[in-house]
């Protein structure tokens, strides 16, 4: 902070309000009038409608409060760290906190949006629980806010609105271009299958490949850390990372899967694929392999499902359904081309090609978003130490 700002506890200065859920078991408290707002719904800074709803009944049923249009949100449990205006009155979950300036405290609340974006990282990081991270009332109560004049305020909020306007423009047109490589990489994916398997015969899955869902051990059973007698548990979230690595009891119940071997989602993610796993799968997660690597290669089945024939037709098949899901007997009919083994080799070869190519694309945009989000946390920094003029 600025030497010379006063600074006061947040919760001197703001009031908390927490939010709630009400029963889902209860009928007649969703699907109402009233919008109701989940961490889901904070991508946006600034929040102007929620896919979910609550009745007067609802409301009443349960902890839930109505934070007035043009107050702020937090999350205090689960995206920690996320800040959102209200567009509108709406109601919020137990995951949120309102925090609404008292009477009396000179507040800009685009000001009080900023300066929640300048500590959201201090927020995160301060998160406690095994599986899903939360801050105490008395922790956001006692963060040091400044109480500097309304009227510097309203300058800074003007300076950062200033640069914001430029950053964002920025990221828009990062975005875009993001965007058209994807949509040239898709196009050009789809001109290499036809060229080199449009003759190729279409089989069954089942017929070439052995095809398995997961099994679901009571959570009661997971830790956290390698242990003798346990073996790598994998879910969805673990395509990506092994930030969440769980470990449960092997016994004869798991489904196991071995490193060479596709492990596909689904469920909501449905159709992405990732190899390299070794343990159990869960039953949102499937298991292929080749039957005969004489008829097709496990590099080519990898190929295939992310594409029209396998994923594409998966989500068709789903697209009625809220949330994106297959079943087994419904994967063994996809038929897939298969070729003779040494096209297959020249596809697998020529997608890895354009793969390698996309994800350079990916990577140098994605450093650019990285570096314009950086610069946005460095302005927010010198806002709040004094810095900007």
């Amino acid at each position: 902070m600025k030497a010379g700002w006063e600074v006061k506890p947040l919760g001197e200065v703001c009031n908390l309000v927490g939010g709630g859920t009400p029963s889902k078991k209860a009928k007649g408290y969703y699907g109402g009038s009233i919008p109701w707002v989940t961490v889901r719904d904070m991508n946006v800074e600034t929040i102007e409608i929620t896919d979910h709803t609550i009745t007067e009944v609802g409301l009443k049923n349960s902890s839930s409060k109505i934070i007035p249009k043009g107050e702020i949100i937090i999350a205090s449990r689960v995206g920690l760290g996320k800040v959102c205006k209200l567009a509108d009155d709406m109601a919020i979950n137990q995951d949120l906190k309102g925090v609404i300036p008292k009477r009396g405290s000179e507040i800009d609340r685009q000001f009080l949006f900023y300066w929640f974006q300048s500590v959201a990282s201090f927020i995160e990081e301060n998160g406690v629980g095994a599986t899903v991270q939360g801050v105490k009332l008395s922790f956001l109560n006692a963060l040091p806010f400044p109480m500097v004049p309304l009227e510097e305020q309203k300058r800074l909020v003007a300076v950062l609105d200033a640069a914001f306007e430029g950053l964002t423009r920025a990221k828009e047109n990062a975005e875009a271009n993001l965007q058209n490589a994807q949509d040239l990489f898709e196009s050009s994916v789809g001109a290499l299958l036809s060229r080199r398997l449009g003759d190729a015969r279409l089989v069954p899955l089942a017929e070439v490949a052995n095809l398995d869902r997961g099994h679901n051990p009571p959570k009661s059973d997971f830790v956290y850390e390698p242990r003798a007698g346990y073996v790598r548990f994998y879910q969805i979230r673990d395509r990506k990372s092994d930030k969440h690595a769980v470990y449960v009891p092997e016994t004869s119940k798991l489904h196991r899967v071995e490193p060479h071997e596709v492990l596909m989602t689904a469920y909501r993610h449905i159709g992405e694929v990732f190899r390299g796993a070794d343990g159990a799968f869960n039953v949102a997660l499937c298991k292929l392999s080749s039957k005969s690597e004489v008829e097709l290669l496990n590099d080519f089945l990898f190929a295939m499902i992310p594409t029209e024939y396998v994923k594409g037709e998966l989500l068709r098949y789903s697209e009625r359904s809220l949330i994106p899901s297959m079943s087994i007997k419904h994967l063994e009919t996809i038929k897939i081309p298969v070729p003779e083994v040494r096209m297959q080799e020249t596809v697998v070869s020529e997608l890895d090609r354009l793969d390698a190519e996309m994800v350079s694309l990916e990577t140098q945009y994605q450093t650019k978003l990285n570096d314009i989000a950086d610069l946005r946390q460095s302005l927010l920094q010198k806002a709040f130490a004094g810095e900007l003029t």
